[in-house]
């Protein structure tokens, strides 16, 4: 075996170590996603009150998306892991300089944030009564200090991830989900709060996330210190601009679909949050899991094939190997939420003030969010690629070109009825579909994806999950007859029996087939369960 052969090698090893670390992490993070969201319905509903946390919870995310999130990735993970490979001393000084600022200028948006608090939720709620607009304020009050945790917390994920040191960031999420699941069950339960036990549990999970990932920084030399002229801050501020335009514009994208949905009904935000909240299980297990082990990678490639251009094919290759164990997996996902999406829904939400309408509706809405799962699963791997060769104006600029499928997917119905909320969920998984295919045409300009195996992957993993789908849509009626999903235990089981099924017919179907990259696939797996 050849010196480059090895290093491939041991690089696909470490990707599937990587990834199935931040896979158990994702696993642990969605299993209490689901169940915060269970918990909500239950002590909650799909109320108003509901709606109004959502859009009080939505602040300090998009706020950290735009402050912080964006550069984790695009301009973090690559800067600190060219620190990390070359001076251990210098990166601790850029990591000090980088929170410092953060703490500083997020700081200052919280003060101007919890002022300017009515305008705000006016801008993002406009189409709720004045009860539902007053909620949403002292919610926002409450929640919006968490963006400052949520910075720190992503900064300091960024650190560790360039240090390839993956376990505690792993479950940050899961840490912020408990913490909210156990402020709200403690808070109704005992002291008699009311919705403001969610804000409350948002609060303490944010502040947990930063208190999980210190002990990683056992090694770190970290202070308090100002340099604005400092060569890294200039070159994370170069990355960071052209992201920063893309993400306003989504952010502000997102404050219209929050506005547009509160004129559809006081209840449509709930619904497309408990739909969203399902969608986003198989996005972090799979898609985040993929791509945040394969960017280390990519970034120490795309700075070796600057000096030596053949590694530019190895850089694709291991592009292509990630979009292949995403495809693999998320294609069978997506059919198989699509056919069991009432029972999924049922199962996890329906329960006290959750009622069979909101089942029906959320299911609905999580069937449209599902047109463009596999789109959105593909799209973080190919954004990633371009992060990794610290080129973030492009994927910013297609990012604007998104916003505009979703602006006219969702507003083109208004012309000839009002707008429904099926409408703004269509939009978005226009926007997803359409961002994803941009980004692919751009990356095969980069390097031809052509003959890496990505057309047979995706012919062979469409084959299989439609025989899987045929499969649980045949058994679907005679396994609910048997299991009544009408009761708990017997829903779970029979929900839990189509799983298996379903997971057993795409296997058979997958070796049948002969997917590619079953065997990184198993070793991930095993990796993950061992775990």
């Amino acid at each position: 075996m050849s010196v480059s052969q090895r290093e491939s090698s041991s690089e696909a090893a470490g990707m599937v170590r990587a990834a199935s670390l931040i896979a158990a992490g994702n696993v642990a993070s969605r299993i209490l996603g689901l169940v915060r969201e269970t918990v909500i319905a239950q002590l909650f509903g799909a109320t108003g009150l509901v709606s109004a946390f959502r859009v009080a919870q939505i602040i300090p995310t998009m706020l950290y998306d735009l402050l912080v999130g964006g550069m984790v990735s695009s301009a973090l993970v690559p800067v600190f892991s060219e620190y990390a490979e070359r001076d251990r001393a210098a990166l601790w000084q850029v990591a000090s300089l980088i929170l410092s600022l953060s703490v500083i200028a997020i700081g200052l948006i919280v003060i101007i944030i919890e002022l300017a608090a009515p305008q705000v939720a006016f801008l993002m709620a406009g189409g709720f009564d004045d009860e539902l607009l007053a909620a949403t304020t002292y919610l926002l009050r409450l929640t919006t200090p968490a963006v400052l945790f949520l910075s720190l917390a992503g900064i300091i994920t960024g650190l560790l991830h360039a240090l390839r040191r993956f376990t505690l960031p792993a479950f940050t999420a899961a840490t912020f989900n408990a913490s909210i699941v156990i402020v709200a069950i403690v808070g109704v339960n005992i002291f008699g709060w009311s919705i403001d036990a969610l804000a409350y549990g948002l609060l303490l999970g944010a502040f947990a996330q930063v208190m999980l990932q210190i002990p990683a920084l056992r090694d770190a030399h970290l202070r308090f210190m100002l340099d604005l002229h400092h060569p890294a801050l200039r070159k994370i501020g170069k990355l960071c601009l052209p992201i920063l335009l893309g993400l306003i514009i989504s952010q502000i994208a997102i404050a219209f679909d929050r506005n547009f949905a509160s004129r559809t009904g006081e209840q449509s935000i709930a619904w497309m949050q408990f739909a969203t909240t399902i969608i986003q299980f198989p996005l972090g297990l799979i898609s985040a899991a993929i791509s945040l082990a394969i960017l280390p990678t990519l970034s120490r490639l795309a700075v070796a094939a600057q000096q030596t251009p053949a590694r530019l094919d190895e850089f694709m290759n291991t592009l292509a190997t990630g979009l292949r164990l995403v495809l693999i997996l998320i294609i069978p996902a997506t059919v198989a939420l699509f056919v069991l999406a009432e029972p999924v829904v049922r199962l996890l939400f329906q329960r006290g003030e959750f009622t069979t309408f909101d089942t029906q509706q959320t299911a609905l809405a999580l069937r449209f969010y599902l047109l463009g799962l596999t789109f959105a699963a593909i799209d973080q791997p190919l954004i990633f690629a371009y992060y990794a060769r610290q080129n973030t104006l492009t994927p910013a600029l297609v990012g604007l070109l998104g916003v505009g499928f979703y602006l006219v997917a969702a507003l083109t119905p208004t012309l000839f009825r009002p707008m429904q909320m099926t409408d703004l969920v269509l939009a978005n998984s226009i926007q997803l579909t359409g961002h994803a295919l941009v980004m692919a045409w751009l990356v095969n300009r980069l390097s031809p994806l052509r003959g890496r195996g990505l057309a047979s992957t995706v012919i062979k993993a469409v084959a299989g999950a439609a025989f899987m789908g045929l499969g649980l849509w045949l058994t679907q009626p005679l396994i609910g007859q048997l299991l009544p999903p009408s009761h708990f235990i017997m829903g779970a089981l029979g929900l839990g029996l189509m799983v298996m099924l379903g997971s057993g017919l795409y296997l058979l179907a997958a070796v049948l087939l002969r997917m590619p990259d079953l065997h990184l696939l198993a070793r991930l797996l095993r990796r993950f369960w061992i775990r």
